[in-house]
C-alpha cells in the first residue's frame, strides 16, 4: 500500500527553503531535520531564489490586480445601480399604464 502524500503550507516551504540557501546545512540533514526529501529541499530553495527577483519588482502585478478588482467593483455597482432604475420604470410605467 502507498503512503500518502504529505502537503506542506507554504510558510513551512519558505523557512525549509530559506535555510537551505543560508547554506549552513546540506540539503541531507536539512531533509532529515525536517522530515522531508532532500530533492524536495533542492527544489524548493531553487523556487526561492528564482522568486526573490520578484519581490523587489515595483509592484505591477499587485498594480494590474488591483487595478482589476477596482474596476470589477465599479462595473458591479453600476450594474446595481441600473437594475434599480430599470425596476423603477417599470413600476411607474404600470402605474401610468403604458
Amino acid at each position: 500500500m502507498k503512503a500518502k502524500r504529505k502537503r506542506h503550507d507554504p510558510e513551512f516551504k519558505a523557512r525549509v527553503a530559506l535555510e537551505a540557501l543560508k547554506g549552513e546545512k546540506t540539503a541531507q540533514q536539512i531533509a532529515k531535520e525536517y522530515e522531508v526529501h532532500p530533492v524536495q529541499v533542492s527544489d524548493w530553495k531553487t523556487r526561492l531564489s528564482n522568486g526573490l527577483a520578484d519581490i523587489f519588482k515595483t509592484n505591477q502585478g499587485k498594480t494590474k490586480d488591483e487595478q482589476f478588482e477596482k474596476e470589477k467593483e465599479k462595473l458591479h455597482s453600476k450594474i446595481g445601480e441600473l437594475t434599480v432604475q430599470v425596476d423603477y420604470l417599470r413600476k411607474k410605467s404600470k402605474q401610468l399604464g403604458l
